[in-house]
């Protein structure tokens, strides 16, 4: 997919609202070769797609191994919103923890004290951390107004070309 048509989906009203969310669900190839999906905290950097973990997290043995992942960031609302994300893991491997870690947590809804004692919580359990940044190589929103799944549009296709027979 061109950069060019990336840029332009990224920049949809409808995109730029879920890439705000907090929450996606990362799709990558588990050690064992099965699929896996998990819901992971993301922040968006206007370029980059950035969520940490721990080092010790079992995914990082499968991204090193193959780092293709997809993204899948959407509301729970109807009609739904759905913004798909493709590209290629890169493991960034940081001390203490990361300005994103800390951005997108802060997002939830704590009183001071409770935010106070969370990031300090935080910052007694990690010594550092691994960003893994994901630089969208192709993309899609499915807004169920102007876009929809590329199989619901093939059968709407379908049943105009039976109509209009």
């Amino acid at each position: 997919m061109r950069q060019s048509t990336i840029d332009e989906i990224l920049n949809r009203p409808y995109s730029r609202d879920l890439l705000a969310r907090d929450l996606a669900r990362l799709a990558y190839t588990a050690l064992d070769g099965t699929p896996r999906a998990i819901p992971i905290g993301i922040h968006w950097n206007g370029e980059e797609v950035v969520m940490c973990t721990a080092t010790n997290a079992q995914k990082l043995l499968a991204l090193r191994r193959n780092p293709a992942v997809a993204l899948t960031i959407d509301t729970e609302s109807h009609p739904p919103k759905v913004l798909l994300i493709r590209g290629t893991a890169k493991l960034d491997y940081v001390d203490g923890i990361p300005d994103e870690y800390l951005r997108w947590n802060g997002s939830y809804e704590m009183t001071p004290q409770q935010r106070a004692e969370w990031e300090k919580e935080v910052r007694s359990l990690y010594d550092g951390m691994v960003r893994i940044v994901v630089t969208p190589t192709w993309v899609k929103l499915i807004d169920f107004e102007t876009t929809l799944p590329s199989a619901v549009e093939e059968l709407l296709r379908q049943r105009a070309a039976r109509q209009d027979a």
